[in-house]
């Protein structure tokens, strides 16, 4: 699993975030990119450098046109070197700016508690965002969903609620349940065993509450799943039966015609079947939905 995004957020914004989840856990952690970043200042070489050149331009020529000359040769290349030099580190981009890293940073703290990260939810948790996660993506990327025998405009809107609320309720109950477990560690007193039962009891009914959407959305994801194989087989057979004049012409041809066009004919009804049974499946799936709007 990876990172989980309010859908309110703008979907540019949300892809972002979900790219960089190592990077967010390091903002989380306390880390903040280096505020300069665009524009650098000149560091104080490269200005001794630059208000130097005229005199040892000067240097060079008075060198060069005197009996020292091949000294002057010396400096005018140890000179050329050293500006080659400096250009060549001043083009290239220091490690603290980098863009990306403070786009990043500003849309984890304007969007802050709107996203959430792997290590916000314990292992029982991730088990059951990993469960409602596979059956909301089996049901999305569905041919029933996409040619909209199923109702894509809701699923579209609805289901990244779903996932976005079931997150967040785990992702609470996950603090809850560590902050539970660190309290027990330190030793219980008996005066405060009776207040401890209601509060696990609470922390136990929250769990199952939360496991409840999950199966419900397991068992849309289920009708789903059984419209998606009636669909398929149900083109299937369109496509055999489109078949089906070429077949009847070569048994017709080869005289064997009485013997196999009753079996061909069921491929009519096989295809009535298929169509009751994508219907029934669709209709199955759109109760599911209702219940989970409930």
């Amino acid at each position: 699993m990876g990172v989980v995004v309010d859908p309110g957020v703008p979907p540019e914004v949300a892809g972002l975030l979900r790219a960089n989840a190592p990077l967010l856990s390091r903002i989380r952690a306390g880390w903040v990119p280096p505020a300069e970043t665009s524009s650098r200042r000149k560091s104080p070489s490269s200005a001794m450098l630059l208000a130097a050149t005229p005199f040892v331009v000067a240097l060079m020529a008075l060198l060069l046109a005197s009996r020292f000359a091949p000294a002057g040769f010396v400096l005018l290349g140890t000179y050329v070197f050293i500006v080659l030099v400096k250009i060549a580190s001043m083009s290239e981009v220091p490690e603290d700016d980098r863009p990306q890293e403070r786009g990043v940073y500003e849309q984890a703290r304007w969007y802050d508690g709107r996203y959430l990260l792997p290590e916000d939810f314990d292992q029982e948790a991730r088990a059951v965002l990993t469960r409602a996660q596979r059956a909301i993506g089996s049901v999305l990327r569905s041919h029933v969903n996409a040619e909209g025998l199923l109702d894509d405009a809701r699923n579209a809107v609805m289901l990244p609620a779903q996932e976005w609320e079931i997150a967040r309720l785990l992702a609470k109950l996950s603090a809850l349940r560590l902050e539970h477990r660190e309290l027990l560690a330190r030793g219980i007193a008996p005066e405060v065993a009776a207040v401890i039962e209601p509060l696990e009891r609470a922390l136990v009914n929250s769990e199952a509450a939360v496991v409840a959407r999950v199966e419900a959305l397991e068992r849309y994801a289920g009708h789903v799943a059984e419209a998606e194989r009636a669909y398929h087989a149900r083109g299937q057979i369109e496509e055999l039966r489109a078949r089906l004049p070429r077949y009847e012409e070569l048994l017709a041809e080869s005289g064997a015609d009485k013997l196999a066009v009753p079996e061909i004919e069921r491929l009519a009804e096989d295809a009535d079947v298929l169509e009751r049974t994508l219907r029934r499946s669709v209709r199955s799936a759109h109760e599911a939905f209702r219940y989970l709007e409930g």
